[in-house]
């Protein structure tokens, strides 16, 4: 991996730079405010969270859904602080693209104890991958939901596409995705050269009734260790939390190996404002990420089973050394 002086002439080449923190009028990233009702192990990692840069420095894809607010590395250290987190992986969200720039600016400042999940497209080069791979960067992210491909088919093809690309690279396929679509890539997805990661829950959506439809696909796969899912939840402030309680259960009893943790921080709404367009700011999601990581007491209760999923699981995905 680089060091911090190799980045700075890397970064300097991307143009990044102070106006990294130029920060307008609005709202800063929630941070939590309730305390951890467990023992933090040492090591513990935060699987998914996002970092939002100016768009002076870091402009946004032209054809994105949305415009979220910034959300520094300082802010996100802050968070991380507060709970207790020593590692990080950072994911490129939709709204950069192909564009890794704000997330390889967020795990310098992390340094050894961070790693990242990028975006690519068939313009990125072999040299930017080898790059990319040097700085930290572990797996390329498929955003399958926000890019609305619901067809079996062409998610296959991109797949393909992003596996031709990472041939020669020890990197992983994150999916961002829903039931309906790994049960229909069930059997495709069980074969594929790379480890698959599914983002919060691989998309399910539950109403603390009955399973969600094609959930078990996902933990068919994950139990026969043909992928990780990663129990966190998205969509902003939930007055419920239980309802993931069987998800989570279901998952960690099916391989408790392949499972991880994220925070979704800093808790992006991935819709345009009412009335407005993809342009717009959309505020950031109120969420208080102590009250939401306790619910993982209640879906891993033995403390051995909760350093497995905060410690060696992401350190043997993502290399941690």
């Amino acid at each position: 991996m680089i060091n911090r002086r190799q980045f700075a002439i890397t970064a300097a080449s991307l143009g990044l730079g102070a106006t990294f923190l130029a920060r307008g009028a609005e709202a800063k990233p929630s941070q939590p405010s309730t305390t951890l009702a467990f023992d933090m192990p040492k090591g513990a990692c935060d699987c998914h969270v996002h970092i939002h840069g100016s768009q002076t420095a870091f402009p946004m894809f032209e054809k994105r859904s949305y415009t979220p607010e910034e959300a520094s590395p300082d802010e996100l250290e802050a968070m991380m602080k507060a709970l207790g987190l020593d590692r990080v992986v950072i994911v490129t969200p939709s709204v950069y693209g192909a564009n890794n720039a704000a997330t390889m600016f967020g795990m310098m400042h992390f340094g050894r104890s961070a790693r990242g999940v990028a975006v690519i497209d068939n313009e990125t080069t072999k040299r930017e991958l080898t790059e990319m791979d040097a700085i930290g960067i572990r797996g390329v992210r498929l955003n399958l939901s926000v890019g609305g491909v619901n067809d079996p088919d062409r998610a296959k093809a991109m797949i393909e596409a992003a596996l031709g690309q990472i041939a020669d690279l020890d990197w992983h396929l994150q999916l961002n995705t829903n039931p309906a679509m790994i049960e229909a890539l069930h059997d495709y997805l069980g074969t594929l050269p790379k480890m698959v990661v599914f983002d919060h829950y691989g998309g399910a959506q539950p109403d603390g009734k009955s399973e969600p439809a094609g959930f078990g696909a996902m933990v068919d796969l994950v139990a026969k260790g043909k992928a990780y899912v990663k129990i966190s939840i998205k969509g902003g402030h939930r007055d419920n939390l239980s309802v993931f309680d069987p998800l989570a259960e279901k998952l960690i009893a099916a391989n408790s190996d392949h499972i991880l943790w994220g925070s979704n921080w800093p808790h992006p709404n991935a819709k345009a404002p009412a009335g407005g367009t993809a342009h717009d700011l959309t505020p950031l999601f109120d969420v208080d990420d102590g009250r939401v990581f306790n619910q993982l007491k209640v879906w891993a209760a033995d403390p051995a089973l909760r350093q497995k999923i905060l410690v060696d699981n992401p350190a043997k995905l993502y290399r941690f050394a």
